[in-house]
């Protein structure tokens, strides 16, 4: 039995009824990870030994009659900035090549209660900064639907694990589309959470406001799972999460108002990604959805808001990194400054200089009203005009990105451009709202195509439903066999 090709639905299925035990769904899912892994380089580290502690432990408590929880046996891979006591968390950086946290991340301590198996760490952009995972200290990650193309970032190693059957669940982090759009481009199914939906302790901050921990999956019906699994309040250690119990889909959509935002498909977005997504939402449409269209007039400034806001954020986090306390140290024998000076420009890659550098210049003396405030006035405009619209609609449907994937390197040396992939999905960042990503199609080159779901703060139920819908009018959505 091919365990691997099953949604973790019906593994959790197969485990309960005692069809297939959590150790043979492991040992296929190592199988698999080891067959595959050389061509898509999903994965930074392989830890095959806790997790077959973890899934004997499972199966004992399976023959022990005792209570198993939600996830229990199903094979979940982990971003490498989310914390994992015991387990290397690199932040695919040079900086933090040889650091094992003490702690666990919230979501790793709710993930181990609801009995999940965890196999390995997962590839990323070093720092989350990034829009292709190429800027991984230590390997790119390729798109298993074109191993020459990108699987999108940060979490590609997240999407492109799910996509190419290692995982059937992973879990990413989404500063601004870190998870819609890495699951647009590999063709699975990924949901960035409202922010304080998900506790952020134990994730290594990029940016602290905007950050947050998501789910992918190859159905909406096992990212929901997962999701019900880590969301929630998180007292001990996170005061901006909120006190939220995920109540299960509400599927269906007749009645639902969906706005179409003119913004998003303007200039820059590619054809084949208009023409997929308004057939999709002419396919809600069919199924009993009002179509209407709105107005976002901010978007058009979102792009450079979104990185100074976040780049000024990384400027104040990474100050951490100083080679004193843990990660890469430089040159001890010299001054303290020539031991930051050779622990920074050494320890961090090329991108994350970028970014620092850029934050530091707009909160410096003379530029801080010029540009951060200024872009903090334009957050304001964005979650005040995104209410405004949600007074017309239900859900916002937009592209998840604005073109199918690109090849690898092509755009390593253009910064500019590579930020703007991120220009469908980082004012639902900037407003703190939920969004999804769901396959809707495919572009030239049999490349995968995403459609982005957007709604009020909160409103995840609604989101998988409309999700779920549409994936059971499409009759699932394709794997990709490699």
């Amino acid at each position: 039995m091919e365990l691997y090709k099953k949604s973790a639905a019906e593994l959790s299925k197969l485990l309960r009824s005692k069809e297939v035990s959590a150790c043979e769904i492991l040992d296929d899912t190592l199988a698999r990870i080891e067959a595959v892994e050389p061509q898509v380089d999903a994965f930074l580290s392989v830890t095959a030994q806790t997790a077959r502690e973890k899934a004997k432990a499972v199966d004992a408590k399976i023959a022990g009659g005792e209570a198993i929880g939600a996830l229990a046996g199903i094979p979940v891979g982990i971003k490498d900035n989310i914390c994992t006591k015991g387990i290397a968390t690199t932040c695919a950086s040079k900086m933090l090549e040889n650091f094992v946290p003490p702690y666990n991340a919230t979501v790793m301590d709710k993930l181990e209660a609801a009995d999940a198996v965890i196999p390995g760490k997962l590839n990323m952009d070093e720092f989350a900064m990034g829009g292709s995972c190429e800027n991984s200290h230590f390997k790119p990650t390729k798109n298993p639907w074109d191993t020459s193309r990108v699987p999108g970032g940060s979490s590609g190693g997240s999407a492109a694990s799910v996509a190419a059957c290692e995982v059937p669940l992973s879990l990413g982090s989404d500063t601004g589309g870190s998870v819609r759009c890495p699951a647009g481009l590999c063709g699975v199914v990924g949901l960035k959470p409202t922010y304080g939906a998900v506790s952020r302790f134990g994730l290594v901050a990029f940016a602290s406001s905007l950050d947050q921990i998501g789910p992918f999956g190859r159905t909406v019906d096992d990212v929901a799972m997962l999701f019900g699994a880590i969301c929630g309040k998180d007292s001990a250690h996170d005061a901006t999460s909120r006190d939220y119990q995920f109540p299960g889909m509400t599927e269906g959509v007749k009645g639902l108002r969906i706005g179409i935002p003119k913004e998003y498909f303007g200039s820059g977005i590619s054809e084949e990604v208009k023409t997929s997504v308004l057939k999709a939402v002419e396919e809600l449409r069919m199924l009993g959805a009002e179509v209407v269209e709105i107005s976002l007039p901010s978007t058009d400034y979102a792009l450079s808001a979104y990185y100074i806001l976040s780049s000024a954020e990384a400027s104040s986090n990474l100050a951490r990194y100083d080679g004193v306390k843990y990660g890469y140290s430089g040159n001890r024998k010299g001054s303290l400054n020539e031991l930051y000076l050779t622990t920074r420009s050494e320890g961090f890659g090329a991108e994350v200089k970028r970014r620092i550098m850029l934050g530091t210049y707009v909160l410096s003396s003379g530029y801080y009203d010029a540009y951060y405030k200024r872009a903090k006035m334009v957050q304001r405009m964005i979650g005040a005009e995104f209410e405004q619209a949600f007074q017309k609609c239900d859900v916002i449907a937009t592209p998840t990105t604005p073109s199918t994937a690109f090849k690898l390197g092509e755009k390593m040396n253009d910064p500019v451009e590579m930020y703007a992939s991120d220009v469908c999905t980082v004012t639902v960042n900037i407003a703190g709202l939920p969004g999804i990503s769901v396959p809707c199609g495919f572009g030239e080159g049999n490349l995968p195509i995403g459609l982005q779901l957007i709604g009020p703060k909160f409103s995840e139920a609604k989101l998988l439903g409309v999700a779920k819908t549409y994936e059971t009018a499409k009759g699932g959505f394709a794997v990709k066999e490699l």
